[in-house]
Formats: structure tokens, sequence, C-alpha cells
């Protein structure tokens, strides 16, 4: 199994680069960090889990912060961070989930 996201900035119409993004992993009652990093020039992070998860499945969050990556561009965001919430039931398959931003609204869904 493999977890990709995607973040595009619908504000100006470009990819958004070095947004901060974390991916967990639910544990019983906890979320338990499996990827820290951020995206790249392209607004991608291609591949998020490390290669001795692959093939797990479970509940899974996406963690984005919106406010540092429109603070470093000088624009007011309404939102601090975006917080993706999924479920990955078959763990041979490739999750992609990209998010679209602007500083006042986003929207995501399940990507190939």
């Amino acid at each position: 199994m493999t977890i990709s996201t995607h973040v595009l900035d619908t504000s100006i119409g470009r990819p958004a680069c070095a947004v901060a993004v974390q991916l967990l992993r639910q544990q019983g009652s906890t979320w338990i960090e499996v990827f820290r990093g951020e995206t790249n020039g392209d607004g991608r992070v291609p591949a998020l889990l490390p290669h001795e998860m692959a093939g797990t499945a479970g509940a899974y969050r996406l963690t984005f912060d919106i406010a540092g990556y429109f603070h470093r561009r000088a624009v007011e965001s309404f939102y601090s961070t975006v917080a993706i919430d999924f479920t990955v039931r078959d763990a041979t398959s490739h999750y992609h989930v990209p998010l679209l931003v602007s500083p006042f609204g986003y929207s995501t869904y399940r990507g190939s």
C-alpha cells in the first residue's frame, strides 16, 4: 500500500510548495505519527508511508499547516490547519489524497 498527497493553491492556480504535512495512524484511541515533512516544488508528497508500514490497513489522518503556507505568502487565511481523516481498507491499493486550498476554503477527494 502507498499513500501520497498533492496540495494545490486554487487562489493562484499553482501547486502549494513547502506546506508542512503530517501523516498519523490511529492505534486504539491514540494517533501515532507515521510521517512528517513538506510538499515539494510541485506541491506533492509522493510517498508518505515508510516501507516497513506498507500494507497496513486502518484509520489515517493527514494534517496540513495551511496558516504557515499562507503566512509565508503574506496572505491572511481563515484556516490554520486542515485535517483529513480517511480509512484504508485494501492494503494492496494506492491512496492519493489531494487537497485544494485557498485562504478561505478547501476541498479534498480520493484521487488516483
